[in-house]
């Protein structure tokens, strides 16, 4: 362990528990006696409903004598209205517990809503770190994608349509008390959400792994989901029913969002943040897209971790000057991305040149995630990313 790692605090979250393994979602019954509910707001999206991923969930509610009711306004990132209805919703019903089941955005609004049961206003008011009083209703999530780890987080991700920028609430009281990883929830992605949401995960992991703000909990486990992200992500989207790289992109998707958690995560996110509000794309698809280039960019900030990044993806680093190695991590993520049919620039989707401007705008807003950055960007350098991603 370096100096630097010695002198410094290190803090980790994660839930209370956390249980991964096939057909583990036939325990979510239990483990909703053993909080103490009796009637449960599913919180979901209607996607999740077509794949009929809920059906069976609530027939083992139904075999325990646990009442429910489903709320499936869900809308990808979420705004904020979403969420307040959503509480009131489960205060007018008399529900006791949430479950929150599907991707990041129905596991962020499950987490907004069980803020609001137990303090005032609405979700924007808890915008920021640690602003939130009181620890609201228990909850229990369950991912049906590999990728935000959100079912492991103490962060819940909001829309404020009014300004139109995403907002970050930062809290213990979003951790939930259960989070429950059954890999074949994964299994009825389609090739382009597993792409998008594993290259979600392994952003977080990247960007967690080279923070400012690392940790040695987080170190750990970013390298083990960098490691199974570069092996397994290929084979998950070119064969979905594959159960053992659906197991593995599962268990990494989590590791990596405990190890964000602790180690937050920087510029890819601030710049891919404006690509999705703007041009409403998916969150894994604009972090896919910036992230060769953030980390071209980053390599002069934190040379050893992209090297290591690029041992763990497999690139053959020996011998190499560190700088050499580290350019490998970038062409290793390029070579991925490839693979599974990404594109990384920003043209093949259709976003004329002239909307750099409203881009750089966008993401300055987002400035927060600069101070963990290992290099700090400035606004001209901003608009040279967008402009080499382009």
């Amino acid at each position: 362990m370096t100096r630097a790692y010695q002198t410094k605090t290190h803090t980790f979250y994660s839930p209370n528990k956390t249980i991964v393994g096939l057909e583990s979602a036939s325990l979510v019954a239990d483990e909703i006696q053993h909080l103490g509910g009796d009637k449960v707001l599913i919180v979901t999206d209607p996607g999740v409903i077509q794949a009929n991923l809920i059906a069976p969930i609530a027939e083992s509610l139904q075999s325990k004598g646990i009442a429910y009711v489903l709320y499936d306004g869900v809308e990808p990132e979420p705004p904020s209205r979403v969420i307040d209805r959503g509480a009131e919703v489960f205060g007018s019903e008399g529900c006791n517990l949430i479950l929150g089941i599907g991707g990041g955005s129905s596991l962020d609004v499950a987490k907004g809503i069980s803020i609001l049961t137990a303090n005032e206003g609405n979700v924007l008011d808890y915008i920021g770190v640690d602003r939130v009083p009181k620890k609201g209703a228990s909850m229990i999530l369950m991912p049906s994608t590999a990728g935000t780890g959100s079912e492991v987080t103490r962060v819940l991700v909001v829309t404020d349509e009014e300004q139109n920028t995403k907002n970050a609430v930062f809290t213990p009281f979003a951790l939930t008390d259960v989070a429950i990883v059954d890999p074949l929830l994964t299994l009825s992605m389609p090739p382009k959400v597993t792409a998008d949401t594993g290259i979600d995960a392994l952003v977080h992991a990247i960007e967690c792994y080279v923070s400012m703000n690392a940790t040695v909990f987080s170190d750990i486990l970013a390298e083990k989901a960098i490691q199974l992200i570069a092996r397994h992500l290929p084979m998950a989207w070119a064969k979905g029913s594959n159960i053992e790289a659906r197991f593995q992109m599962s268990l990494a998707a989590t590791l990596a969002g405990i190890a964000f958690g602790s180690g937050g995560l920087g510029a890819v996110h601030a710049l891919a943040y404006p690509l999705g509000t703007e041009y409403h794309m998916t969150h894994g698809r604009t972090n896919a897209i910036m992230l060769p280039h953030i980390m071209r960019f980053n390599i002069p900030g934190n040379p050893e971790k992209y090297a290591r990044i690029a041992a763990l993806m497999g690139q053959d680093v020996e011998d190499l000057p560190v700088l050499e190695a580290a350019e490998l991590a970038v062409e290793a993520i390029q070579e991925l991305l490839e693979t599974i049919n990404v594109s990384y620039k920003i043209s093949d989707y259709g976003i004329p040149e002239e909307d750099l401007s409203k881009l750089v705008k966008g993401a300055m807003k987002q400035s927060r995630l600069f101070v963990p950055n290992p290099r700090d960007p400035n606004e001209e350098d901003v608009r040279m990313i967008y402009w080499m991603a382009y």
